[in-house]
């Protein structure tokens, strides 16, 4: 079972709902910036790789060597992987216009849309 969080807008008479799932993103930890391309978030991506890039500038000039700059980078990566759900849920919010509606359990995403939209009808009657 896993938990979602519930993100609704209605701009212009076309309502939207994007379901977030909670946890590790293995997607976001893998592929970092190229992960946020995917999901839209432009913002985000531009910070991972300038993070990166930063990261990468800092431990040449401390003259470390390339291993603690290989671990240096698992460890951004980690984090990425760990706040990646929250980075989105972020971007949607600030730059998309979107609320939180609540947090819902399913066993994927299209059992969690069904309860949620079981909850909370008024919901439902944004998308007729």
């Amino acid at each position: 079972m896993s938990f979602y969080t519930a993100h609704f807008r209605n701009r212009t008479g076309r309502p939207d709902l994007v379901l977030v799932k909670e946890g590790f993103n293995w997607a976001a930890f893998i592929f970092g910036a190229l992960w946020a391309l995917w999901n839209g978030l432009w913002i985000v991506s531009a910070g991972l790789i300038a993070a990166e890039i930063g990261l990468g500038l800092v431990l040449s000039a401390l003259s470390l060597g390339p291993e603690v700059q290989a671990l240096a980078s698992i460890g951004l990566a980690l984090l990425v992987g760990l706040v990646g759900g929250d980075l989105k849920r972020w971007s949607l919010s600030v730059f998309s216009g979107y609320d939180q509606e609540g947090v819902v359990a399913g066993s994927g995403v299209q059992e969690a849309e069904s309860r949620l939209l079981a909850q909370r009808p008024d919901l439902l009657v944004e998308f007729i």
